[in-house]
């Protein structure tokens, strides 16, 4: 996302800067975003989201809500234009305020999926619960969230597909809006914002199937062996090769997704001379073996071939 590019074509004010360490991590996210519901509300009313195993999201299309969950230390005032994300499936409530009941409420709300088995890097950086208000976000955001608004009130071709796509590039924006305001909390954000560690992470992020070593990521962060392995400890909460180790199981799932890899060649291209020490290690991290994930990804492809058997079965 080379967002100053973008700004200088359209005129858009200078947006913050997004660390390359986070846009090689999100280029990699196995990280599907769709839109499941599009309700709309009058009169005194409350919707329950129960608990989750994927993360939800909803953007107000028109109206105002009120938002409450445990997640929250208070009760939140949503208004049209605002996107509040619950990265983890957390239970909430929205409603209408007591005092504008004659208001209708229409909402664009969806599912956030990590198809991997592995706690991906952001999944656990982000909190229970984060909003982007449209007051506050920038121009590129609003003009984003309005297209949005814009295709789920129509019925032009593809638009499931056009807000699924709108959806994915909202929440991209979304995250890199959180980075921007969040650099200071200890996690990955605040990794991003130590230009020495940032670095490190931009590599492994980039070339996971490099000879990573303490001593060469030290060394690329300019600081001692000691030094290095403590700050990156202290910031990320678990310790270098740990993570990278981490980061390369999570790569190789998305590459399990492609049956012309063989798992030899994604053991080789992720830096593991032996087969099957990275079957083992796989294992060990996922809690699962590449075989299953790979007949896993085959039977998702044969069932995404056949929509009108599908159809069928579901009447």
């Amino acid at each position: 996302m080379h967002v100053d590019a973008y700004a200088k074509l359209t005129g858009i004010p200078h947006l913050p800067s997004v660390a390359p360490a986070l846009e090689a991590l999100l280029n990699q996210s196995m990280l599907r975003v769709e839109v499941v519901a599009e309700p709309k509300f009058c009169g005194s009313w409350f919707a329950d989201a129960p608990s989750s195993g994927n993360g939800l999201f909803h953007l107000v299309d028109t109206g105002e809500c009120l938002i409450e969950s445990e997640a929250l230390n208070e009760t939140w005032h949503l208004q049209a234009g605002d996107l509040v994300v619950f990265p983890h499936g957390a239970p909430h409530r929205l409603r209408s305020r007591d005092a504008a009941t004659d208001i209708t409420t229409s909402l664009i709300c969806g599912e956030l999926r990590y198809a991997s088995h592995t706690r991906h890097p952001l999944s656990h950086a982000l909190p229970a619960c984060f909003v982007v208000r449209d007051a506050q976000a920038d121009l590129l955001f609003r003009q984003l969230s309005a297209m949005m608004v814009e295709i789920a009130r129509t019925d032009v071709p593809g638009r499931k597909v056009l807000l699924n796509k709108l959806a994915d590039t909202l929440f991209t924006l979304a995250v890199c809006d959180y980075a921007h305001r969040h650099a200071d909390q200890q996690g990955l954000f605040a990794a991003l914002a130590d230009n020495r560690i940032c670095r490190v992470l931009q590599a492994v992020h980039e070339e996971p199937g490099h000879a990573w070593t303490m001593q060469n990521m030290a060394g690329l962060a300019c600081m001692s062996r000691s030094a290095f392995a403590e700050r990156f400890a202290q910031l990320m909460n678990v310790p270098p090769m740990q993570y990278v180790t981490q980061w390369r199981v999570n790569v190789a799932e998305r590459l399990l997704q492609d049956p012309g890899l063989s798992v030899a060649s994604i053991a080789e291209r992720l830096g593991y001379s032996s087969e099957a020490a990275f079957r083992r290690l796989f294992k060990r991290v996922s809690g699962t073996c590449p075989g299953r994930i790979r007949a896993g990804s085959r039977h998702a492809q044969e069932l995404c071939r056949q929509p009108d058997l599908l159809r069928q079965g579901a009447g």
